[in-house]
């Protein structure tokens, strides 16, 4: 079967037909499949025939097109089923004597590194939080930074603190991670003191007569929501001059880094950050090696 124009609108055709009839695909979804199809279809040279152009290497030579191009992994899942409902009605016409699709995966996703902050940008952050003229929004601010970033917490984690979880005597934080897995975390020495600043200055002020659990309360005496601590985070990032690419959760990737860069052993992080898997752990060895790279070309005659 050769690949002319005419050729490629009646398969296409014949391909929609088969979707709708003999799969009872949406009309949506007929759309998108198609679609996909015919970037795919003219990914393959015209002038050889379409039982010689498609095989495997030219469905990876597509996958790795649309990785290129930067789209969602939803999307090129999409694609390559697309791909695939192709191959078998191309298999049922005659047009093709086997399925090249059979064994042909996504390409590896590149895990992108997350952001870290070096430790001067922490100590910037920190004293950011105390420049504001009210002194109790700096000292809820302080101590919010200082528990994300000295014990490793996601939003989700601080804003789930209750007042009895910080042990500021034992110096320990008992945390409720996902799916209510608990932890225990130290509390370093900068954290302890900002809480205990904010304990005895800042959440009296706050509470009120209210006799909230939590941890951190807003202005109304009842516990900070996500969008709240997002908001505080962000003024204080705005004060330090350092924009907006950090987030909350740069402050835990910047925890993790720091500690393996100081020499930490890797299971001693994954328990510390209450991840259920090494694996997920191991990306913080990947930015450290990043970090000894940049240290090595910094400081090394010939690097």
């Amino acid at each position: 079967m050769g690949q002319s124009r005419t050729d490629s609108r009646t398969l296409l055709d014949g391909f929609e037909n088969y979707l709708l009839v003999e799969r009872s695909l949406s009309r949506k979804t007929v759309e998108a499949y198609r679609c996909d199809v015919n970037q795919f279809l003219d990914t393959l040279p015209r002038e050889r025939p379409l039982s010689g152009a498609l095989d495997a290497a030219s469905i990876r030579a597509f996958l790795r097109l649309v990785s290129r191009l930067g789209l969602v992994r939803t999307t090129a899942a999409r694609k390559l089923t697309a791909v695939r409902i192709l191959c078998r009605y191309l298999c049922m016409e005659g047009i093709l004597q086997a399925d090249p699709s059979v064994n042909v995966k996504l390409p590896r996703r590149r895990r992108v590194l997350p952001k870290v902050l070096s430790s001067s940008q922490v100590e910037r952050l920190m004293e950011a939080a105390v420049q504001v003229p009210d002194r109790f929004w700096g000292l809820r601010a302080r101590a919010m930074l200082e528990m994300l970033y000295g014990c490793g917490l996601r939003v989700a984690e601080l804003k789930g603190l209750r007042r009895d979880d910080v042990s500021l005597g034992d110096r320990f934080v008992r945390v409720m991670g996902k799916r209510s897995k608990e932890r225990v975390v130290p509390l370093g020495e900068f954290a302890r003191d900002a809480v205990q600043d904010y304990l005895t200055q800042g959440r009296p002020h706050f509470a009120g007569k209210r006799a909230s659990p939590y941890l951190f309360l807003n202005r109304r005496g009842t516990g900070l929501s996500r969008m709240g601590i997002w908001k505080i985070v962000r003024q204080c990032l705005d004060l330090s001059g350092m924009g907006r690419q950090v987030t909350p959760h740069t402050l835990r990737h910047s925890f993790a880094t720091h500690l393996l860069e100081g020499g930490a052993d890797l299971r001693v992080v994954q328990e510390l950050l209450g991840h259920a898997d090494i694996g997920t752990t191991q990306v913080y060895v990947h930015i450290d090696r990043e970090y000894l790279r940049e240290v090595y070309k910094t400081f090394h005659p010939r690097g």
